[in-house]
């Protein structure tokens, strides 16, 4: 995406703007040529790149120049200044760079420059072929990090999705309220993975790993041998064993298929109960009623969220949802469905011709754990993402890694996290040896409601609010005064800021 369908603003950089106009550390949105560009300065070095972040359109010039990267402020994408390389996820495609002339005191945007080559990997010590179990964000990711950095052998992707990799947070959001279509779900066109000789197994299912064979054997009894086998295998739904939970009417939330199914039934369902307040079932909630649905919560908590945002920021959200016309039922549990109810263990009955259960996700480790591999409440891995057995490496939701800035051991069910977790595992299989130490982020849309989760707190001891929530707000999260997360309501720069700020603490002696 290169921002040709941006209208665009600011100066025309072709014709020249004043080199000191653009202080050290700043940034100019302009145009050249019919698109956006960006103009930054560093030092004496000015550099000109695409002005839209290639993920979901962000705009770059509101974010955060970090060294010689740009940072955008929707979902923390990060650039290269110099090559435009997606440095960072969520963006997974490089943005355009133009030449810069300075003639005196005056700057010039020129022609867009050409992508540079892209490596040749060649050392002793890789491996002959990469094995990824999963489909999902962080296999994807690996893969498409293993062909950038010129990894020439064979990559295979086992996937038990019958679809290609897609934007599995949209499907809660901008998929099931309508704003966006199926095709524009998949991460990558179905061209790439053939363009780059990635073999995608679409509906392959893992039977067991042979780690002393290193091999993996499938459930039609294929085998495929590995130099190194990245688990990617994510999370699944959790399950509720009630009456009528199997109706057709009843529905989860985790695939493209999934997502299709829902949609598909929202396009005509009047009254809708779902189960469970976490941010799945409160994102399907808020797109259910754009739809026009009448939509009940019910959850066993007697605040949604509380557990991780806390009580006043969760009493907020609820009041967010009920201003819309969203019922809460809190403090219990479904206990049976039937055709058109949902009955409650505190004896209420609910209508509804539609059904959805988002009460959580588990790590699937049982390949890990039948492989003997060391598990904690996920797949046990070193900083590098080693898992216990030689040439294994995990990544994604069943991963759970020594936290620099928590000083623990973590697993994370979030996206960003897992597609970061994907790339630097596909760079230490090459060899990198990097520390993973991105930190933790997500989002959450709900309405017009905006929030950016930086950090992780698993519990906290203080909440501290400021700003107003109804408009921007800042809240932190800490535990026996160390600050652990932030999160930010409507400030996309404050959270560019505290995540820079959390890496500082990082890297601290």
């Amino acid at each position: 995406m290169s921002g040709s369908n941006t209208p665009l603003e600011g100066p025309d950089l072709t014709k020249g703007v004043a080199f000191a106009d653009l202080a050290d550390g700043a940034m100019l949105l302009g145009h050249a040529a019919g698109e956006a560009v960006l103009l930054a300065r560093r030092g004496e070095a000015v550099f000109a790149i695409g002005a839209v972040c290639t993920h979901y359109g962000g705009p770059l010039n509101e974010g955060l120049l970090v060294g010689e990267t740009v940072r955008c402020p929707w979902h923390h994408a990060c650039f290269s200044l110099h090559t435009g390389a997606p440095l960072r996820p969520p963006a997974l495609d490089p943005v355009d760079c133009f030449a810069v002339e300075r003639i005196g005191e005056t700057l010039f945007v020129r022609e867009k420059l050409k992508s540079a080559a892209k490596p040749v990997l060649s050392a002793p010590d890789l491996p002959e072929s990469v094995v990824i179990v999963g489909g999902g964000a962080a296999g994807n990711a690996a893969a498409e990090m293993l062909r950038r950095e010129g990894f020439g052998g064979k990559i295979t992707m086992l996937s038990a999705d019958v679809t290609r990799p897609v934007d599995r947070p949209n499907l809660s959001k901008g998929f099931l309220s309508g704003a966006a279509d199926a095709a524009s779900n998949p991460l990558l066109p179905a061209a790439f993975y053939a363009e780059h000789a990635i073999e995608l197994r679409l509906d392959s299912r893992v039977k067991a790993i042979d780690v002393a064979g290193r091999t993996v054997e499938m459930e039609d009894g294929k085998r495929h041998p590995y130099g190194a086998l990245l688990l990617a295998t994510g999370a699944d739904p959790i399950r509720l064993d009630l009456p009528g939970a199997d109706l057709p009417h009843v529905h989860y939330l985790r695939s493209q298929m999934d997502g299709e199914a829902l949609a598909a039934a929202a396009a005509t369902a009047k009254k809708a109960v779902v189960i469970g307040a976490s941010f799945i079932g409160l994102e399907v909630a808020a797109s259910l009623r754009t739809r026009g649905v009448a939509v009940a919560v019910v959850a066993p908590e007697a605040v949604p969220m509380e557990k991780v945002l806390g009580k006043e920021v969760g009493t907020f959200i609820r009041g967010v949802h009920e201003k819309r016309g969203v019922t809460f039922h809190l403090g219990t549990t479904a206990v049976s469905i039937d055709a058109h109810h949902v009955t409650l263990k505190n004896g209420e009955t609910l209508e509804a011709d539609l059904v959805v259960i988002g009460v959580g996700v588990r790590p699937a480790i049982e390949l890990a754990k039948a492989a003997g591999l060391a598990i904690d409440r996920g797949v046990t891995v070193d900083e590098f993402l080693r898992t216990s057995a030689p040439g294994i490496w995990a990544a994604g939701d069943i991963a759970r890694w020594p936290d620099p800035l928590s000083v623990q051991a973590i697993r994370v069910e979030h996206w960003v996290v897992a597609e970061r977790l994907g790339q630097a595992a596909a760079r230490n299989i090459l060899g990198a040896r990097e520390r993973f130490e991105a930190v933790p982020f997500f989002w959450t849309e709900q309405y017009d409601l905006a929030i950016a989760y930086i950090g992780h707190a698993e519990s906290f001891d203080e909440v501290r609010i400021d700003g107003a929530l109804a408009t921007d707000a800042t809240v932190t999260y800490s535990l026996g005064g160390k600050r652990l997360a932030v999160a930010e309501f409507h400030r996309d720069l404050a959270g560019l800021k505290a995540e820079r700020a959390f890496e500082e603490v990082m890297d601290a002696p």
